[in-house]
C-alpha cells in the first residue's frame, strides 16, 4: 500500500482473534467459521479500521453484508513445505515418524504416502513451530505453507517443497484477501493499483469449491487453480481422515468465468464420491 502511495498515512491496528487465543487446540476442536478473521470484520463494520488484511485461506467463503473483497495482490507461492528435524524429506523420515499439524488436510494426504506416520497438534506463528521441531524436539516434522516461510525469510529451513501431486493446498493457500467496507469507494481506489487479476480469478474458483462443498477446516479438501496457456485449471481432492478414500478432480474454463471452471470441477468430485466422504468426515468430528 505504501509502494503504491508514498504520501499515503497508514496507522497499523493488531486485533486479536479466537484462532488466535486458543492456540493449544487443534482448529477443528474450536470450531465455528470465522476463527481468524470474525473481530476484524466487527472493526470494519464499525468503523474502527478501513481494511484488513486476511490470509485468504483463513477468509469465510460468506461474508457479514456490507462487506467485499476488495482486492487481491499478487499471489505468493501456494504449496506446503515439510520441515523436519533432520532436514530430510517426506519419503526419508522414521518409520512411524511424529508430525506436528492439526491440519486435517495436511494429514489426510500425508497419509496417502506415508500411511505409517502418526500426528500431534502443533499450533503457533511460523517461528514457535519451526522451534518446537527444530529446537525442542516435541515431533519429527511439520509441514507449513511456503507463502508464510518466504514471508517471514525463513525458507532455508525447508527440508522439502510438497509439490501439488503429494498435498494440494488449502483454497486461497498463498493469498492475502483485503476486505473492506463494500460501499468504501475511496479505500477501493486506494487499493486498485495493487490488485491482481489473474490472482483473484484463481481465488474466486477455489472459493467457490469449497462453498459448493460446504467444505472447511473440518474437511479434508485440498483445492488450487492457475492460469496457463491462457485457460484456467483447477485440480482437487476430497478424502478421507486416513487418506482413503479418496477423489481427485481437474477442470478447466475460460479465465472469465471461476464459477464455471468450480462448478464442473464439483460436478467431477460429487460423480466420483465426494459428498459421502465429506459427510463421514463431519460425523466423526460431531460431539
Amino acid at each position: 500500500m505504501r509502494d503504491a502511495h508514498p504520501e499515503l498515512t497508514v496507522d497499523l491496528r493488531r486485533i486479536v482473534t479466537r484462532g488466535d487465543r486458543h492456540r493449544n487446540v487443534a482448529l477443528p476442536e474450536i470450531g465455528g467459521k470465522g476463527l481468524f478473521t470474525a473481530e476484524l470484520e466487527t472493526a470494519l463494520l464499525d468503523g474502527s479500521i478501513d481494511l484488513a488484511v486476511h490470509s485468504a485461506k483463513d477468509l469465510p467463503t460468506t461474508m457479514p453484508d456490507g462487506l467485499t473483497l476488495a482486492a487481491v495482490p499478487v499471489r505468493e507461492d501456494p504449496r506446503d513445505a515439510l520441515i523436519s528435524r533432520d532436514r530430510v524429506g517426506l519419503s526419508d523420515l522414521p518409520d512411524g515418524a511424529v508430525v506436528g499439524t492439526s491440519s486435517l488436510r495436511r494429514q489426510a494426504q500425508l497419509r496417502i504416502h506415508r500411511p505409517d506416520l502418526r500426528f500431534t497438534v502443533l499450533r503457533g506463528n511460523v517461528d514457535t513451530r519451526i522451534r518446537k521441531v527444530l529446537d525442542d524436539g516435541q515431533c519429527d516434522a511439520t509441514v507449513l505453507a511456503m507463502a508464510g516461510l518466504r514471508r517471514v525469510g525463513l525458507t532455508d529451513h525447508v527440508a522439502e517443497v510438497l509439490g501439488f501431486d503429494v498435498v494440494l493446498p488449502a483454497a486461497g493457500q498463498g493469498a492475502l484477501a483485503l476486505q473492506a467496507r463494500a460501499d468504501d469507494d475511496r479505500v477501493a481506489a486506494l487499493l486498485a493499483p495493487i490488485h491482481h487479476p489473474p490472482s483473484h480469478l484463481a481465488l474466486t474458483c477455489e472459493r467457490q469449491v469449497v462453498s459448493a462443498l460446504e467444505g472447511g477446516c473440518q474437511a479434508p479438501l485440498g483445492v488450487t487453480a492457475w492460469i496457463e496457456a491462457g485457460r484456467l485449471l483447477c485440480r482437487a481432492l476430497v478424502a478421507g481422515p486416513h487418506g482413503h478414500p479418496q477423489v481427485r478432480a481437474l477442470a478447466d474454463g475460460p479465465p472469465t468465468d471461476p464459477e464455471a471452471v468450480a462448478h464442473q470441477l464439483v460436478g467431477h468430485l460429487r460423480d466420483a464420491g465426494a459428498d459421502a466422504i465429506l459427510a463421514a468426515c463431519r460425523r466423526q468430528q460431531d460431539p
